[in-house]
């Protein structure tokens, strides 16, 4: 009887081993998948940020990091996409020419633009929120909420111009109103992206 229960209690231990080395191998690949991720988030964040129109009238070109940010926040979901941005952010402080222009370095995230790239944390957010609530069935729906990250994008990027004593007519005037068609563009191709990927899923 004893010899019987020894060997119950040993196949038991070994089925538990077993049914755990599946979950242990998951948990790697995913976090090894999350990892990839976050770098193919932040170099395609990179690689549209030098797609740049320079304003006679504005220090803030026109580029296509809103389009990115939208677009990594969603395909990649509200956490791996935030710290995608985030790491784009910090490639960019150590010095890699990440953002507009090729530029790179702590001064770019000190300078009068830099609200813009911290305004790319709450949309990416927003943009992930929106993928893991089914949204991006709709269209308009996708739109409304590209529209919304791209405005928090504008009002941070506005906002931090008054840090450097400018007026908020004159942040207005350069830093928000010259991009409200052009971020209606690019949300209009964002919504139809994610929808057109949403239908075929």
């Amino acid at each position: 009887m004893s010899l019987l229960n020894n060997t119950e209690r040993l196949k038991n231990s070994q089925a538990r081993v077993i049914s755990l080395k599946p979950v242990d191998k998951l948990s790697l690949d995913n976090t090894l998948f999350n990892i990839l991720s976050i770098l193919f988030g932040s170099f395609l964040i990179a690689l549209l940020a030098q797609m740049s129109i320079h304003l006679p009238f504005s220090p803030v070109p026109i580029t296509g990091q809103t389009v990115g940010v939208l677009l990594v926040g969603a395909l990649l979901g509200s956490r791996v996409g935030t710290f995608s941005v985030c790491a784009y952010i910090l490639e960019g402080a150590i010095g890699f020419p990440v953002f507009a222009g090729f530029k790179g370095g702590i001064m770019v995230l000190l300078g009068p633009t830099a609200g813009y790239i911290y305004g790319f944390i709450p949309a990416a957010f927003i943009m992930g929120w929106v993928t893991e609530n089914g949204i991006t069935s709709r269209f308009y729906l996708s739109f409304f909420f590209c529209i919304v990250a791209s405005f928090i994008i504008l009002l941070l990027g506005t906002l931090h111009f008054l840090i450097f004593n400018m007026s908020f007519f004159d942040a207005r005037t350069i830093g928000l109103y010259p991009f409200i068609l052009g971020d209606l563009f690019k949300s209009v191709a964002v919504a139809a992206i994610l929808t057109g990927i949403d239908r075929k899923a």
